[in-house]
């Protein structure tokens, strides 16, 4: 059976472009056995650009298994391997391959939030590679899972993706990603140095700081595809409420319809309308898990319809983004957690001002 074209070209942007892979490094590609066929792709490339390729990959059911019957102290204990992989690797591309995206649905909130304890330290050495600016990137190779999930064929979903990475057509795909860097980054030219951000919408109303912070230019490189500018606001001023349109996926649970108060930077009460027992584990996960660590709005117009993924969902053009816990240092952002989820809400009725100029208004950008 033939490849798809796509797949070739989606490794050299992401090994040439998003990584920036250059002669003997150390390359961890980390995906599930569904991904082996770019899988192949990236590790030749990898070897092309004189480089050293390393497999790590996930076999599907296993965690699963380690939810379901490991002791607390299982379920605690830190993955070193892939803690030295995070710490050693010169370039890290995470490959999302997921078989099942609902294998954790039935499984007691708490016992994932003792899984995502444990491996916090990792959370915070990917971080700590933000930091320093080592290349690391997350894409997602098109499963029949992640095609149910977004309700979809499977044919369907590849179309999708591909569209939404800017890999179909005749144009050089580096090419078009430079340019939506371009774009982006005078959105964030115009931000530098703002203060106050005020968003509003359907049961919307929330307000928040970003002196002293920064804009980061997703661009296509830490995620692929990409299409967002997002900082992290101070980590007090958050306040208001904020009702979320879209569903909220994390760690193959599902949660809809959520509703969050902040006063004083922290979620003080909080509502959905499934899901919610979850969404209060992971609230209480742990100090930092109820801040905010990001405020982001979405630019990729690729990406056309709620595919039930966050890295697709929260690149939707015409969306803001919020994500619970962990903040990004190189934003400026302190808080710290082991969560860090990402939840959409559309912005099509919606407006944003920034010390009173508006910035953005029913879901396009307005200066």
């Amino acid at each position: 059976m033939l490849q798809d074209p796509r797949i070739e070209k989606m490794a050299q942007v992401l090994v040439g472009y998003s990584l920036g892979v250059q002669p003997g490094w150390m390359v961890t590609i980390n995906a599930t056995t569904a991904a082996i066929p770019l899988v192949q792709a990236v590790y030749a490339e990898v070897l092309r650009r004189g480089a050293h390729p390393y497999v790590l990959l996930d076999t599907p059911g296993v965690k699963e298994i380690l939810l379901r019957t490991g002791s607390n102290d299982q379920l605690t204990h830190l993955d070193p391997y892939r803690l030295m992989m995070v710490q050693k690797s010169d370039a890290i591309l995470r490959i999302l391959s997921e078989e099942n995206t609902r294998e954790a649905n039935n499984i007691d909130p708490d016992r994932q939030a003792l899984l995502a304890q444990g491996q916090s330290p990792i959370s915070a050495t990917y971080m700590q590679r933000i930091m320093e600016n080592r290349p690391h990137s997350l894409t997602l190779f098109p499963t029949q899972a992640y095609a149910q999930d977004a309700e979809m064929s499977l044919s369907e979903f590849e179309d999708f993706v591909f569209h939404a990475c800017l890999l179909d057509g005749d144009e050089d795909p580096v090419e078009r990603w430079q340019q939506v860097s371009r774009e982006q980054q005078k959105i964030i030219d115009w931000l530098a140095g703002k203060r106050n951000v005020h968003v509003e919408a359907p049961d919307t109303d929330l307000r928040l700081s970003i002196q002293g912070r920064n804009f980061v230019n997703s661009d296509g490189k830490r995620n692929f595809p990409s299409g967002e500018v997002f900082t992290s606001p101070v980590e007090d001023s958050v306040e208001g409420q904020i009702s979320f349109s879209y569903p909220a996926s994390h760690n193959g649970r599902t949660v809809q319809g959520v509703k969050l108060t902040f006063e004083g930077g922290k979620v003080t009460r909080f509502s959905a309308e499934a899901g919610e027992d979850y969404l209060a584990a992971m609230l209480s996960l742990d100090a930092g898990s109820n801040k905010l660590g990001e405020f982001a709005i979405g630019t990729n117009p690729g990406v056309t319809r709620i595919t039930r993924n966050v890295l697709f969902d929260e690149k939707i053009a015409g969306t803001i983004h919020c994500a619970l816990g962990n903040a990004y240092p190189n934003a400026g952002g302190t808080n710290k957690s082991a969560l860090h989820w990402d939840i959409v809400t559309d912005m099509h009725h919606g407006r944003i001002t920034v010390d009173d100029e508006t910035l953005y208004e029913n879901g396009k950008f307005v200066i």
